[in-house]
C-alpha cells in the first residue's frame, strides 16, 4: 500500500486494519507513536476507500506550519504540486483546485467551513491530526462534526489521530469508537540534564548549552524556547561566535511562510543548523538532520481571566507529555541526544499533560459560532471538556454589548453579519460598524494587523503597524493586505476615506470597554470597564489623554498595554453618544463637607465634571449619613451627659433579664453605627457638613430611641449622681470596664457605715477614693471594711501631706465635709 515515492513506514502495518475499521464504523481513534508516519500516510491510504466515493478528505492541523509541511510532503510523494490531489487551505494561503481530494486545513478554517455548510457537502472524512493539543478550534470542530454525523451525515467518517491522545476518553466521546494503535519508529535518544542555573537568565543558559552541543555533538540542533523574545536574545548571544558552517534559523508563528519553510528545510550539504523554536516545532514536524534537542522546559501560554476580561501570557513549565514530544524530535531520523535545562528530579513534578485551551481561553468566538449553530447551551453538544461557566458567561456578556446576541442568547441581525466574517467577534463588529465612519478599508486593515501577530512591526501604536502593513513588500504582508481587502468586500463595505490617523476611532468600535483615560500622565490609564492598564512612560502614547486599547495583558489593576491608538474626548462623544450618561455624584470630603458634582461618564471614565449647585436634598443627606457611618458612632460629637446616658442604658441592659432588656435599645458604638441610617438619617435634612451634627441634634435623635414612659425606672435603677454625706452630688461613671464607679474625696464619705449601691442596693459601686487634691488613694468595694482596715495606714500617709484636712481615727462616726478644717483648728 505505500506509495512508491516514499519509504516504508510503521503506519503501513496497521493501514489495512484502519481501512477495515472505517469501512465498518463511522468513527475511529488512531493512536500512532512518533515517527509512525500517520500524518501523510493515512490520508493517502484513504483515497482508495470504497466509502469515500468522490468525497474529499479533510486533514485538520493545529498550526499553519504543520499544514503546509504535510501538504508539501504528500504532494511530493505523488509527484505533484500542492493544489493538485493534495491541497492547502490556511489563512493567507489557499491552494486547491477541482482535482483536489485531500485538503490540509487549519482547525479555524474548518470551523468556518462547517458553519457555512453544515452538511459538509462533498466531504467524506475528517481527520483531526495531533488532537492531543486540544486547541479551542479543534474541540469545537469535533463537537460540530459529531453533531453533523449524528443528525445529517451518518456516512461521514471522523478520525482523531495523535501519539499521546487519551484514546479511551476520545473513543467514548465518539460513541465507543474502535481504537487502532500503531508503534512508531524512533531512534534511541540519550537524555542529559544540565540543571537550571539559579540567577542566570534563560537565554544566556540556552546559548551556553547550544555552544556546548556544537562543540561536542554532530548534526543540527533544535532548541525550544518560550517565545519570540527569548529566541531573538539567544540569536544575538550566538551570532558573534558561531562556528564555521553553522546557520541560525528562528522558528515561530509570526514569521513569514518562507522563513518558516527555510527553518524546517535540511541544512545544505556540509553545513549544520541551529533552529531556535517555540512550541510550534513540538509536534507534526520532522526537521531533517536534527539529532540534538535542547529543551528549556518552558512555554508561553495564554491564560484568560473571565473576572477581568483580559488574557495574560504566562511563562510556565511544560508538561511531561510536551517534554517527551520535544525529546522525541532528536530521534526521528537517527540516534540523538536531548539536553534538558533542569534537574532530573524536577521531571516528576511536571504536570502530566497540557490543559485544554477550552479551559483557559476567551470563548467569545465559540459562543458566537454556537449561536449560529442554534446552540445557546454548550451541554447540547459533545465536548471533550465542557466550556467553563464563568468564561462562557463573560463571553455572552461581551457579545450582548456588541449587539451580537439578544437577551435569550440568539443571534441578532448584527450577529449574523458578524458571523459571515472569519474574524473574532470584536473585529467583526468593528468592521461592520465602520460603515458609519466611512472607514471600511481602514477597519479591514486594522483587523488584519490584529489577527496576525507581528504584522506591520512591534510598535505599541496601531498607526505605526498600519503604516508597516502598507509599505511591506514581503509575501506575508502582501497576503495580509489581500486578505483585508477580501474581508472588506465580504462585509459589503466601500473602501472609505479614513486615514490611519483615525485608527483610534475604528479600534474603539470593537473595543468600547477598552477605551481608556490617562490617570497620572506617566503611562497609567483607566479603561471604561474600570480596569487599570499601563504603558512605559517613555512610550509616545503615554502622553495621550485617551486611548483605544486593542491588546492588554496582566491583572485587572495593572494590565500592560501592547497595542493601542489615540482618541480624543470629541471622538468618544461622537462614537458613543448613546452610551454616555450624565450623573450627579454627591460625596463628602475628608472633613465631612458634602460636595456635589455633575459628571459625564462613559462607563467608568469621567469625561467632564462641574459643580452641581442644587443637588437632591435626599442624596445630600444620604452622603452625609454614609460619611458619618464610615467614621462610626463613637466619633460623633456626643456631650458628656449623652455619653453618660448611653452608658447607663448599657449597664441596665446587662443587669436585666433578656426579656426585660429587650425593652431598652442597644446604644453601644457598634450598634448605633450599624443602625445609623434608621435613627440619625431623619435628623440630617438640610445639613451639608458633619460639623453641623452636634449635641443638640444627637440629643433629639437619642431621645427618639429611648422609651420615655420608662425613664423613671432608669433614674431609679441607675441614678446619675450619688448624694454624699457631705451634701455633694457626685456623678457616677457607668462607662468604666469594671462597673459603675464613684470617684469621690474620702472626707465626703465620713459618717457612712454602709457601702454605696445602686439598682435597689443590688449593685455596689466601685469607690475610687481620692485625696483632697483629687488623686486616687484607694479603690474599694467594701467601705466599712476599708474604715476598719486600710484607713489607719492611709491616714498616717495623708495626714502629713494634707494637714489642713481632717483625718479622724474613726471615720465611720466622723462628720463628712467637702472643705478643709477651719483656721486655727
Amino acid at each position: 500500500m505505500p506509495h512508491p515515492n516514499r519509504p516504508t513506514l510503521p503506519i503501513d502495518a496497521v493501514l489495512p486494519e484502519l481501512l477495515d475499521t472505517l469501512a465498518a464504523h463511522p468513527s475511529a481513534v488512531l493512536v500512532a507513536e512518533p515517527g509512525a508516519g500517520k500524518t501523510t500516510a493515512v490520508p493517502l491510504a484513504l483515497l482508495d476507500a470504497d466509502w469515500r466515493g468522490e468525497g474529499r478528505i479533510l486533514v485538520l492541523e493545529p498550526r499553519r506550519l504543520a499544514a503546509r509541511a504535510a501538504a508539501a510532503r504528500m504532494a511530493a510523494q505523488l509527484g505533484e504540486e500542492v493544489g493538485d490531489t493534495v491541497g492547502l487551505r490556511v489563512r493567507l494561503e489557499t491552494r486547491v483546485s477541482d482535482r483536489t481530494r485531500i485538503e490540509l486545513i487549519t482547525e479555524g478554517v474548518f470551523t468556518r467551513m462547517i458553519l457555512d455548510d453544515p452538511e459538509l457537502t462533498g466531504v467524506a472524512a475528517i481527520l483531526f491530526d495531533e488532537f492531543h493539543e486540544r486547541s479551542l478550534d479543534g474541540d469545537l470542530g469535533l463537537a460540530l462534526a459529531l453533531d453533523v454525523q449524528s443528525a445529517l451525515r451518518e456516512d461521514l467518517r471522523l478520525l482523531p489521530m495523535s501519539a499521546t491522545i487519551d484514546a479511551a476518553g476520545v473513543a467514548r466521546l465518539l460513541g465507543d469508537a474502535p481504537v487502532v494503535s500503531c508503534a512508531g519508529r524512533s531512534f534511541p535518544v540519550e537524555t542529559r540534564y544540565l540543571g537550571r542555573e539559579t540567577g542566570a537568565p534563560l537565554p544566556a543558559q540556552m546559548a551556553r548549552a547550544i555552544r556546548q552541543a556544537l562543540d561536542n555533538e554532530s548534526g543540527s540542533i533544535l532548541a525550544f524556547l518560550p517565545g519570540q523574545g527569548e529566541i531573538h536574545k539567544v540569536a544575538d548571544l550566538l551570532a558573534a561566535n558561531l562556528p564555521a558552517g553553522v546557520d541560525l534559523a528562528p522558528l515561530y508563528g509570526a514569521l513569514t511562510a518562507s522563513a518558516q519553510n527555510a527553518a524546517i528545510r535540511p541544512a545544505p550539504e556540509g553545513r549544520r543548523k541551529v533552529v531556535l523554536a517555540t512550541a510550534i516545532a513540538q509536534t507534526s514536524l520532522t526537521i531533517e538532520g536534527v539529532r540534538v534537542v535542547i529543551d528549556s522546559g518552558m512555554a508561553r501560554v495564554p491564560r484568560y481571566e473571565p473576572a477581568t476580561g483580559l488574557t495574560r501570557l504566562e511563562t510556565v513549565r511544560v508538561s511531561r507529555a510536551a517534554a517527551d514530544q520535544r525529546r522525541g524530535r532528536a530521534g526521528r531520523t537517527e540516534p540523538g541526544i536531548c539536553y534538558r535545562l533542569w534537574d532530573e528530579a524536577q521531571t516528576r513534578a511536571l504536570a502530566a499533560d497540557d490543559r485544554p485551551a477550552i479551559l483557559e481561553a476567551d470563548l467569545s468566538r465559540l459562543v458566537l459560532d454556537l449561536a449560529a449553530w442554534g446552540v445557546t447551551d454548550p451541554a447540547m453538544l459533545r465536548f471533550a471538556d465542557p466550556p467553563p461557566t464563568a468564561a462562557w458567561s463573560e463571553a455572552v456578556s461581551l457579545l450582548r454589548s456588541l449587539h451580537a446576541l439578544d437577551a435569550g442568547g440568539a443571534l441578532t441581525s448584527a450577529g449574523r453579519r458578524m458571523m459571515r466574517l472569519p474574524l473574532a467577534p470584536r473585529l467583526a463588529h468593528m468592521l461592520i460598524a465602520s460603515r458609519e465612519e466611512d472607514a471600511g478599508g481602514l477597519a479591514a486593515r486594522t483587523a488584519a494587523v490584529l489577527s496576525e501577530t507581528g504584522l506591520g512591526g512591534r510598535s505599541t501604536d496601531l498607526r505605526d503597524r498600519l503604516a508597516g502593513l502598507a509599505r511591506g513588500k514581503d509575501p506575508r504582508t502582501s497576503a495580509a493586505r489581500d486578505l483585508a481587502e477580501r474581508w472588506r468586500k465580504q462585509a459589503g463595505l466601500p473602501r472609505g476615506g479614513a486615514e490611519p490617523e483615525a485608527a483610534g476611532r475604528v479600534l474603539a468600535l470593537g473595543y468600547p470597554d477598552r477605551v481608556a483615560q490617562a490617570q497620572d500622565g506617566r503611562g497609567g490609564f483607566r479603561m471604561a470597564s474600570g480596569r487599570g492598564a499601563r504603558l512605559e512612560e517613555s512610550d509616545p502614547l503615554a502622553r495621550e489623554d485617551f486611548l483605544a486599547i486593542a491588546e492588554v495583558q496582566g491583572t485587572a489593576a495593572r494590565g500592560r498595554i501592547l497595542l493601542a491608538a489615540p482618541l480624543t474626548r470629541t471622538d468618544i462623544g461622537e462614537l458613543f453618544a448613546e452610551d454616555i450618561t450624565d450623573e450627579v455624584a454627591v460625596t463628602c470630603d475628608a472633613e465631612g463637607k458634602v460636595r456635589a458634582r455633575r459628571r459625564r461618564m462613559f462607563g467608568k471614565l469621567r469625561l467632564s465634571e462641574e459643580i452641581e449647585p442644587a443637588p437632591d436634598p435626599d442624596r445630600v443627606a444620604a452622603a452625609l449619613s454614609r460619611y458619618l457611618k464610615d467614621k462610626g458612632a463613637g466619633a460623633l460629637d456626643w456631650s458628656k451627659t449623652q455619653r453618660a446616658l448611653r452608658a447607663r442604658v448599657g449597664f441596665l441592659r446587662q443587669r436585666l433579664e433578656p426579656e426585660a432588656a429587650a425593652d431598652w435599645p442597644d446604644l453601644s458604638d457598634a450598634a448605633l453605627t450599624e443602625t445609623m441610617d434608621d435613627w440619625l438619617a431623619p435628623y440630617l435634612a438640610g445639613r451639608s457638613r458633619a460639623s453641623e451634627i452636634g449635641p443638640d441634634i444627637l440629643g433629639d435623635a437619642l431621645s427618639g430611641l429611648l422609651p420615655q414612659h420608662r425613664m423613671a425606672e432608669l433614674e431609679r435603677q441607675t441614678p446619675t449622681h450619688f448624694s454624699a454625706p457631705s451634701g455633694s452630688h457626685v456623678p457616677i461613671d457607668y462607662d468604666r470596664e469594671d462597673g459603675p464607679t464613684l470617684a469621690i474625696r474620702v472626707q465626703e464619705l465620713f459618717g457612712l457605715d454602709r457601702h454605696p449601691a445602686i439598682a435597689g442596693g443590688r449593685v455596689p459601686l466601685i469607690l475610687e477614693l481620692l485625696s483632697p487634691a483629687h488623686r486616687p488613694i484607694q479603690i474599694t468595694r467594701d467601705l466599712p471594711g476599708f474604715w476598719r482596715g486600710s484607713w489607719a495606714q492611709v491616714k498616717s500617709e495623708m495626714k502629713g501631706r494634707y494637714p489642713k484636712h481632717p483625718w479622724p481615727d474613726d471615720p465611720a462616726s466622723a462628720q463628712a465635709t467637702a472643705r478643709a478644717k477651719p483656721r486655727g483648728t
